[in-house]
Formats: structure tokens, C-alpha cells, sequence
């Protein structure tokens, strides 16, 4: 077992309804049913399966797990056993104490909801709380406006642009918006995460 391995092991995080659990094959059929919601595959800027890809997206996620580089998570609903979507670690550096959140998709329907506020939450608060963390980084499209948007408000600082980065699946090459935060920087997006989670208190998923 490699050093990112022993430092980013599987573990089940709970908060708000919402229930991160490692992501397995049997997670297939929820994953087809979130895409779905919202035909996420048809997005440019995403990476969301396509009708009877789910089995390959696990299956390179798991094999990511054994590499040490990618941890991958379930985004499921506690109260009806749902799966909205799916998250992870990435680009763990255990030496330098760094990982990067990525790799999250949602059903369009639980989008703009808490769900990926308490998700957030919870991978930034395990991350630097109970990792130890020293920088959590964050990537997206330079296309993908949204992700920009949601990324800035969680607090993290834009780093800059990698141009001519990675493929997208309609075979152009995208630049790579980077952001990061760093330990220090936590404890005062903690405070906003949970000062925006209170508008949500009553939310369903």
C-alpha cells in the first residue's frame, strides 16, 4: 500500500441528510439515474457518464483508489437511500500533505439545493480537520462558469490557468482553471460554508 493510500483511506461522512460513502460497482444503477436527471452526459464540460458508461466510471475510479491518486465517493440521500451524484480526492500528494476535490456531479434536480454545500462541507472539514491538510486544490473548464462560480465561494483563491491542459470528450482540449485554499485559510470558509448551510435548513434533497 502506497503513502497517498495510507494517508486517504475510504470513510463514510455524514452531515445534513446527505451521506458520502465510497463508491462501489454496485453504485452503477444510481449513477445512470442521476445522469439522467438534467442528460448530465450531454454537458461539454463535465465528464458525466453516458447510458451504460457507469461500470466504466467506477471501474477507473477504483482503479485510481488502488494507484492512491483518486478517492471516490457516493453522493447518497439518508432519507431515501438516492443517489444524487458522485465526488472525490484527487491528485492526493501525501508528502506534501495536498489533494484537490473534484470529479462531483450532481441530478440536475439537487443542484442549487444544500447537497453540494454539505458535501463540500464535509470533504473540506475531514480534509484539513482530520487529514491535516496543508492545501486542498480545486480544478475546472475555463468553460465551465458555474463550477468557476461555485469553487470562488467556497472560499478558495484562483492560482491561475493551465492552457492547453486535457481532453474533452468531444475531442477538444480545454484550459484548466486552478484554485486552492490553504490551512490557514480554512477556519474562515468553515465559518461562511455553515453560515450558507443555514438557508438551507428546510431544504429537501
Amino acid at each position: 500500500m502506497n503513502n497517498a493510500t495510507t494517508w486517504t483511506f475510504p470513510i463514510t461522512l455524514r452531515r445534513n441528510g446527505v451521506r458520502l460513502e465510497p463508491l462501489e460497482p454496485r453504485h452503477a444503477e444510481g449513477l445512470a439515474a442521476a445522469a439522467r436527471d438534467g442528460e448530465l452526459w450531454k454537458l461539454r464540460v463535465t465528464s458525466v457518464p453516458a447510458p451504460g458508461e457507469e461500470a466504466a466510471y467506477i471501474d477507473t475510479a477504483l482503479q485510481m483508489l488502488q494507484a492512491g491518486t483518486r478517492l471516490p465517493f457516493a453522493v447518497v440521500d439518508e432519507a431515501s437511500e438516492r443517489v444524487l451524484g458522485t465526488t472525490s480526492y484527487h491528485d492526493i500528494d501525501a508528502p506534501i500533505r495536498r489533494l484537490c476535490i473534484g470529479h462531483t456531479w450532481y441530478a440536475r434536480s439537487v443542484q442549487r439545493s444544500h447537497v453540494n454545500t454539505t458535501a463540500k462541507l464535509m470533504l473540506m472539514e475531514h480534509a484539513f480537520e482530520t487529514l491535516k491538510a496543508a492545501m486542498v486544490g480545486w480544478r475546472t473548464d475555463n468553460f465551465n462558469f458555474a463550477s468557476q462560480r461555485a469553487i470562488e465561494r467556497l472560499g478558495a483563491k484562483k492560482d491561475g490557468v493551465i492552457r492547453h491542459h486535457a481532453l474533452r470528450r468531444d475531442g477538444t482540449v480545454r484550459d484548466t482553471v486552478m484554485y486552492s485554499m490553504a490551512a490557514g485559510e480554512w477556519p474562515e470558509a468553515r465559518a461562511q460554508l455553515l453560515y450558507r448551510l443555514a438557508f438551507y435548513k428546510d431544504s429537501p434533497c
